[in-house]
């Protein structure tokens, strides 16, 4: 098959675009307002963009970036977040945190997670996170928007500080089997990292004479 995304004449019951870029990693993102209320909430639009500084993004897109966005006015204002890893474990948790409720809402609270202070920014961290990033706000890119009423942004943020738990770390690296990372395939549908396999890169043949 095949559909122009102008039109979305792609005749299936839910647009398959974002089924096309699996699978997502969760940003799930603590921010801090200027009255010093905690904001908690996952995206899926999110990703490492550069890693000499080290460099994350993440995406508010459409209706869900609205000026009443926490997530959004929260980096606009204060220009710190910190990124938390979900996992498998705390799924059901990370669920909660993407409800729609009332401006001002805690989000680590209503889903009863426990935080933990951070050490560059003032946001919190998840504390049963096994991973933490640590961001300060690089730059916050509007994209085109079809919906009159949203907004596409990207926030783009350079991690100032990382938490690794230790007993996630074997022979010295992250052991993404025990950390058991959840991403996002669209739809209603996620995926957790159970399975992790090595490939080496090919050596580059020399040239003949």
């Amino acid at each position: 098959m095949f559909y122009e995304t102008a039109r979305n004449d792609h005749g299936l019951p839910h647009d398959p675009f974002k089924s096309c870029i699996v699978p997502r990693p969760i940003g799930w993102i603590t921010t801090l307002s200027r009255s010093g209320v905690v904001n908690l909430a996952p995206y899926s639009f999110f990703n490492g963009v550069a890693s000499d500084p080290p460099m994350v993004m993440f995406a508010c897109l459409g209706p869900e970036a609205r000026p009443s966005k926490d997530t959004l006015i929260n980096c606009e204002q204060t220009g710190e977040f910190v990124c938390n890893m979900a996992t498998w474990d705390l799924r059901e948790a990370m669920n909660r945190t993407s409800a729609a409720v009332p401006h001002g809402t805690d989000e680590m609270a209503l889903a009863g997670l426990e935080s933990a202070p951070s050490r560059l920014v003032g946001p919190p961290r998840v504390k049963d996170a096994p991973i933490h990033l640590e961001c300060t706000v690089h730059q916050i890119v509007d994209l085109p928007c079809t919906d009159p009423g949203g907004r596409n942004a990207v926030v783009i943020g350079r991690v100032v500080g990382v938490h690794i738990r230790d007993d996630v770390l074997s022979d010295g690296r992250i052991d993404m089997a025990k950390v058991r990372p959840i991403a996002r395939l669209g739809y209603m549908d996620y995926t957790s990292v159970d399975h992790v396999f090595t490939m080496l890169r090919p050596e580059v043949e020399p040239a003949s004479s």
